[in-house]
């Protein structure tokens, strides 16, 4: 079962009641004022506003700690922290001791809806109020050692979870904004590349050009050869973006590594990954069927399999064809990271980028979760074969 990563929100009805079981299973301290409600001998009528006023409690106090604290709505949570102080009050001063424990979760939601700067005061506040109405309830005092210190203590803590989560999305915001810079400093690169390599032919075209339409009506021959060099220029201006082009896309396993070690920590996967690679003498179709391979995988753990860990290999095997490198990405989810079943879809057109490497993929369900496995040969066909 997939949970909701530190401050991120819920982002579908699944998420959102795993964080309901985890914020209420705290509930459970409620025992003590549940069973005087039950076993104290009141009277049905107070029976009945008991129940109202914890049922009311427990909403108010869940709504406080949902929002998770963003924004300025300081004045907002204070007032919903002294509406939930007074009904605890009234609550311990009219139905008993057994009540004095809502003021721990008074103190909790404080440290957990408010700043620090705040919360240093009001934590303190909370289990000041709980000792003064400790001492006004008849057998109060007894509780005092067992509330108080949880309550300063529950406080705090949260105060030290909320600067946590707020850390968290101040770096996943920060990460987000380095990956659009190194894409807009990739796409300058590529301009830069672009404007350096076109630049001087299509100068040198135009030039050309406008010698062969001058020269054209009274020396045709040398006009032909001005055209026949305009030919060579713009087929060597095409070689060369060409090859900008495909060494912009290729794709390196270093750096699909590394890139894949930030999608599953952000995404709240544990991630076991190995070292940089050594690749010398690797066929760079290879590598670069690799690097797919591992870009495909991973995007499936992130999106598709809920798995909470997931181990990648890369290991070079000896087979009777020769030396092959072999990538396998394990994770522990729902078994269904892909299907292999619709045409079209990434493993589809990933079986064919490793068959054109002269590798191979496996794909399916393993153990507890998913397993891909792609092979491609570590050397060159011609090595293979001699080495054979």
């Amino acid at each position: 079962m997939s949970g909701v990563g530190i401050g991120q929100r819920p982002g579908n009805r699944r998420q959102k009641t795993v964080k309901v079981m985890w914020t209420a299973v705290w509930l459970a301290y409620l025992g003590a004022p549940v069973s005087d409600l039950l076993h104290g001998g009141h009277a049905v009528g107070v029976q009945v506003l008991g129940w109202l006023g914890l049922v009311v409690f427990v909403v108010w106090y869940m709504l406080l700690l949902f929002p998770g604290g963003r924004g300025d709505r300081n004045h907002l949570v204070l007032g919903s922290l002294a509406v939930l102080a007074a009904q605890s009050a009234l609550l311990a001063l009219t139905l008993g001791r057994e009540w004095l424990v809502l003021f721990v979760y008074v103190a909790i939601a404080s440290g957990a809806a408010l700043p620090p700067s705040l919360a240093r005061w009001t934590v303190p506040g909370a289990s000041a109020l709980l000792t003064a109405v400790a001492f006004a309830v008849s057998g109060g005092t007894s509780f005092i050692p067992g509330l108080l210190l949880p309550a300063l203590l529950g406080g705090f803590a949260m105060t030290g979870v909320r600067e946590l989560i707020r850390t968290t999305l101040a770096l996943r915001e920060a990460r987000a904004t380095v990956a659009q810079l190194a894409a807009n400093e990739e796409r300058l690169r590529l301009a830069r590349d672009l404007h350096d390599l076109l630049g001087h032919s299509l100068s040198l075209i135009t030039l050309k050009s406008e010698l062969a339409g001058r020269m054209l009506p009274a020396h045709p021959d040398k006009a032909a050869q001005q055209v026949a060099d305009i030919e060579q220029v713009s087929r060597q201006a095409l070689v060369d973006v060409r090859e900008a082009v495909t060494g912009y896309r290729r794709a390196r396993l270093a750096t699909e590594l590394a890139g894949a070690k930030v999608a599953l920590t952000a995404a709240g996967v544990v991630a076991a990954l190995p070292g940089e690679p050594d690749l010398t003498g690797v066929p760079e179709e290879s590598e670069t069927a690799l690097a797919w391979a591992l870009r495909e995988a991973v995007t499936n753990v992130v999106r598709h399999s809920d798995a909470r860990s997931c181990v990648v290999e890369l290991l070079e095997r000896r087979t009777l064809d020769g030396a092959v490198l072999e990538l396998s990405v394990e994770d522990n989810g729902s078994g269904r990271a892909a299907s292999a079943s619709a045409p079209g879809n990434g493993l589809t057109g990933l079986t064919e980028r490793l068959e054109k490497a002269g590798g191979t993929l496996e794909a399916g369900a393993f153990q507890r979760g998913f397993r891909l496995v792609a092979r491609v040969p570590a050397a060159p066909a011609a090595d293979v074969g001699s080495g054979a």
